[in-house]
């Protein structure tokens, strides 16, 4: 009966039977970091994302897996078996912390993350919809870079800096980029949209839509299809499998020369077999075959 009374004179309840709430305590440097956002002028200050994609469509991201990996064989064993797609849900928490000004907790969770996928993505790292990360292993993406939609990046593959530049010193990449394994990127310029970075590749400069750049560093050697000229000899389709080696390149020259100084030591046993011939004599052996033809003409004369 009291309480309705209370409630029909417009009383706050809990201001006419609680005491005045106490003033909170002082936060520490700790306390802000850890639960308090930053405030200025005494109003909290929030960063909102450009796109908050924290609770896209699990299922759109499976169904990305599942198109571009035949392996897979059921949404539920790409959710709970795939490292990339660990990797992407707990990026969108540590993004969302990160944005809302909680730095700590936000690296303590892609730190664990970290642990148990193999992949390092920075908290402040904007990353899109539909990502495909295949094997993922030793994957680092940098605070400052951005991916599009629609990607696919292969397992060893680093979005970093030189170390030269300030604010934004990470890569970005367009919509449907594919990056090969152990590609590095490095520095804060554009891959334009349906790139294509092949396997191995240093890429230090923007690199234009509907590409493929390939090499150490690496040149665009097609461009809409198309083969570029004076740029690395290509065939239609970036080979990641047959690539020179220089060491068995190298064995080649050797055995080459081996089997052309064999056949001079068989052509010269063949015109002296009674001669024993011994290592110095096949390297002169055509030396005294000259002086032999010589000497015979000058007994003639």
């Amino acid at each position: 009966m009291f309480v309705s009374k209370l409630r029909k004179g417009g009383v706050p309840l809990a201001s006419s039977l609680s005491p005045a709430p106490a003033q909170p305590p002082e936060r520490t440097a700790m306390s802000r970091v850890l639960f308090f956002p930053p405030t200025i002028n005494g109003e909290t200050e929030w960063i909102s994302p450009k796109e908050d994609i924290m609770f896209q469509s699990l299922s759109e991201l499976l169904g990305a897996y599942q198109k571009r990996d035949p392996a897979a064989r059921s949404k539920l064993e790409i959710f709970l078996l795939y490292p990339g797609v660990h990797a992407v849900i707990f990026h969108r928490v540590s993004h969302w912390l990160y944005c809302h000004h909680l730095p700590f907790l936000a690296r303590l969770n892609s730190q664990l993350a970290r642990h148990i996928t193999g992949i390092e993505i920075h908290p402040g790292a904007k990353i899109g919809r539909r990502l495909v990360i295949d094997h993922g292993m030793g994957i680092v993406i940098g605070e400052t870079a951005e991916i599009g939609d629609d990607c696919l990046i292969y397992h060893g593959v680093t979005l970093g800096g030189t170390g030269k530049d300030k604010g934004k010193r990470h890569p970005t990449l367009g919509n449907n980029v594919l990056v090969g394994n152990g590609a590095r990127i490095l520095g804060p310029f554009t891959v334009g949209d349906n790139a294509r970075v092949a396997s191995g590749s240093v890429v230090l400069s923007a690199v234009p839509p509907n590409s493929t750049v390939v090499g150490v560093p690496a040149q665009v050697v097609k461009i809409n299809g198309k083969p570029v000229e004076n740029a690395y000899d290509c065939t239609d389709s970036v080979d990641q499998v047959h690539i020179s080696d220089p060491v068995e390149d190298e064995i080649g020259v050797l055995t080459a020369r081996i089997r052309e100084l064999e056949a001079d030591l068989a052509a010269c046993r063949r015109r002296h077999p009674d001669h024993v011939l011994h290592r110095r004599d096949a390297d002169f052996c055509r030396c005294d075959e000259d002086a032999a033809e010589h000497t015979e003409e000058r007994t003639k004369e």
